[in-house]
């Protein structure tokens, strides 16, 4: 699993050209070598500890005591269940389903606890800001085919907050592209030079061009640490959804300043700028309950922490020499590149013996969510893949047990949905043969009784009462904190608007629900029979998804729905009431996923002042800031033109073009890709910059603008009609 991470660096565009391209400080860059994961010796590469954290023992006794006893409780509650006239083959799969499921939510449950109870009675003040910093951080962005109005508008913002703290000049400021549409590429670069014209000569903002994006996001990173991490101490990294305050980014970088032992240190981002009702409910979940889970995370993990790849700064020469990812053997979806890389960063920070820990009390940290059902199990197919190719990572030597326990929690979030339909579809089938299959109420051993399949109805409804309880309990700690919280219970509309919030988002969790597990049962299914995914840029707009992609994502949801349905209705009533709010979901789920994914509906909710959030009806300034420029420069057309008829007409930006392509290497004697030759060949065809613009496909056009020659050649053609191809 040894690979190495190329150390082969692009020219500094300083070194290439014109002075309107800054130069990427490029000072002792750092190799970073991928860790030997399974024949790792702690002996010899951990390192010490300037002093030895120590481990928060009551918050995990807590969680993983509580855990386990409430576990224990529910497993011997369902056994007595089931324990009535004799246990069943199916019976003992049910049990062991149920287990394995109540085990994940009342671990949930027990983490909720702890944070419950420490934000109720502890109230962090968030750190004043330093006087000065004596190191310098990278503030890094990756991109990928994002609106350029908006990653630019955003990293504007998030700059003059950071230099409104007079702390400024510790700053550096990047812009990471990996992007891939050549239209896209080009107005990035376009935009770099509005953005560095606004801010002046004095604004240290770089931008980098990948010409293949190796390894997605880990492998673009891993690229700027490679070739100019070594100027740096610390990175932040954000994500192209992301804003962070000024006041955020110099607290991160005193924090790490101040403790040498921390590798990673994570904040708990809130979502923001949401305006569809599913995202509006996921934002007003996030802000109401998140604190409590994030608390409870962060209380029992200590010092042991986890990493969500965004949002969080990060030592570099640490990251550098121990946080280079392995290749995974085997072909994908398991094997290959690895996709959920955060979590095996903070791993193997931990590993070799820094702390990763968060700061969920640090204000000024914020995100966007997607903007309906269907994005999200977008997003999710990668997240699932990624989480179950940490299976073959769990027996790595060096770990923590907390490292362990949050590759075990990550792969769980995706497993539970099965294990759900499956404990579903069991149960169903103990109903239907004790409904129509005839028993054998003796069986060929001597009994004074018969063996009846029954249950303890009694017993059941006890039991199905307390997992909703314990399923719906953190969702009432964050209602409580929420109500005790001035600011947030007024931002939230006053009590009674928080309240009835609350009820539409557990109405809204429990329709949706079903939909989930079935779309995460298909991923893991997808992934089981080695079906690879992609990685599409994320909507982050609010438009809608047209309703007939909605139908055929959903029609066998609802198929499904009306099927259970009528199954239930025959084999008892009180089956179909039992299973009810599945079965509703599953029926609904076009409407509802069509539904929830309009802006209109979500607005209209707003006007009635439900599921707002305090950010939503007092804005952060630097979200006021960030939206406003992002809209002016996409009435100012940043984001859609053609890049082959920008470059010609405009020297200036061409110019800036070739000063960040890395330096031609050298071609052997007849290479030539494809898409190389098609554009050379319709370059010399063409008799007029519209016939290029006409002829020349997507990947041609990346071609194209790898190529400085080819560049030189589009930049003399006329202006003219297009003609057909010949």
């Amino acid at each position: 699993m040894d690979s190495v991470i190329a150390s082969a660096a692009p020219t500094p565009a300083a070194e290439i050209g014109p002075s309107l391209a800054p130069a990427m400080p490029a000072e002792s860059p750092l190799e970073m070598h991928a860790q030997k994961l399974f024949r790792f010796d702690p002996s010899k590469e951990r390192r010490k500890f300037a002093r030895k954290p120590r481990a928060p023992w009551l918050s995990r006794l807590v969680t993983f005591g509580g855990g386990l006893a409430l576990t224990v409780w529910g497993g011997h509650e369902m056994y007595r269940v089931i324990d009535v006239g004799g246990i069943t083959f199916l019976k003992w799969v049910l049990l062991v389903l149920f287990v394995a499921n109540f085990s994940w939510i009342a671990l949930s449950f027990a983490a909720g606890v702890v944070g419950f109870l420490h934000l109720l009675f502890s109230r962090p003040k968030p750190p004043a800001l330093p006087e000065k910093l004596a190191t310098r951080t990278a503030v890094v962005m990756p991109i990928y085919n994002e609106s350029p109005s908006r990653v630019f508008g955003a990293l504007q913002a998030i700059y003059e907050d950071a230099e409104a703290t007079g702390l400024g000049s510790a700053f550096d400021w990047f812009f990471l592209s990996d992007t891939t549409d050549p239209d896209t590429w080009v107005a990035e670069e376009r935009a770099l030079i509005g953005l560095r014209g606004r801010l002046g000569p004095q604004a240290r903002i770089y931008y980098r061009h990948r010409a293949k994006n190796t390894e997605r996001k880990a492998g673009n990173i891993a690229d700027f640490v490679s070739h100019w991490g070594g100027a740096y101490n610390q990175m932040v990294v954000l994500d192209a959804d992301s804003l962070m305050t000024g006041h955020a980014i110099v607290s991160l970088a005193a924090a790490m300043e101040a403790d040498p032992d921390a590798g990673i240190i994570q904040t708990l981002p809130l979502i923001i700028n949401r305006n569809t009702l599913f995202a509006r409910v996921q934002q007003f979940a996030a802000r109401i309950y998140g604190p409590i889970i994030a608390d409870g995370l962060s209380c029992w993990m200590g010092r042991d922490g986890n990493y969500w790849g965004h949002n969080a700064i990060i030592r570099t020469a640490a990251f550098a020499a121990h946080c280079g990812l392995p290749q995974l053997k085997g072909k994908p979806p398991f094997g290959g590149h690895i996709l959920s890389h955060d979590f095996v960063e903070a791993a193997l920070m931990r590993r070799a013996g820094y702390t990763v820990y968060m700061l969920p009390s640090l204000p000024g940290s914020y995100e966007e969510s997607p903007p309906s059902l269907i994005d999200v199990a977008a997003r999710d197919r990668r997240w699932c893949q990624g989480n179950l190719q940490h299976i073959s990572i769990l027996p790595a030597k060096g770990l923590v047990l907390a490292t362990r326990q949050h590759f075990a929690t990550g792969i769980m979030a995706y497993i539970a949905s099965p294990l759900w339909l499956a404990q579903l579809l069991v149960g169903i089938l103990l109903v239907l043969q004790a409904s129509y299959i005839r028993p054998e109420y003796f069986s060929k051993d001597f009994t004074l009784f018969p063996t009846w399949p029954r249950f303890d109805a009694e017993r059941s409804l006890q039991l199905f009462i307390v997992t909703m309880a314990v399923l719906l309990a953190p969702k009432l700690f964050g209602l409580i904190v929420a109500l005790f919280d001035g600011p947030t219970r007024r931002g939230a509309g006053g009590a009674i608007r928080l309240v009835l919030s609350t009820l539409f988002e557990v109405l809204m969790s429990a329709l949706l629900a079903p939909i989930m597990m079935l779309v995460h049962a298909g991923h893991v299914l997808h992934i089981l029979f080695g079906f690879d995914t992609g990685w599409e840029p994320q909507r982050r707009d609010d438009g809608s998804v047209p309703f007939k992609s909605i139908m055929r994502r959903h029609r066998d949801h609802v198929i499904l729905g009306f099927i259970s349905l009528i199954a239930a209705l025959l084999i008892s009533p009180s089956l179909a009431a039992w299973m009810s709010p599945t079965i509703a979901g599953l029926i609904l789920a076009i409407l509802l996923s069509w539904g929830t994914g309009l802006k209109s509906v979500g607005l209209a909710f707003r006007r009635l002042g439900l599921l707002t959030t305090p950010e939503e009806r007092e804005p952060p300034p630097i979200a006021v800031r960030a939206n406003a420029l992002s809209e002016t420069l996409a009435a100012e057309g940043q984001d859609h033109f053609d890049a082959l008829r920008v470059l010609r007409d405009d020297p200036e930006l061409c110019a800036l073009h070739q000063a960040y392509l890395p330096s031609a290497s050298h071609r052997a004697r007849g290479e030539i890709t494809p898409e190389r030759a098609l554009a050379i060949a319709k370059l010399g065809e063409a008799r007029s910059i519209d016939d290029a613009a006409a002829w020349i496909q997507r990947k041609e056009r990346m071609a194209l603008l790898q190529d400085r020659a080819l560049l030189a050649l589009l930049s003399r053609l006329p202006a003219g009609e297009p003609r057909a191809a010949g």
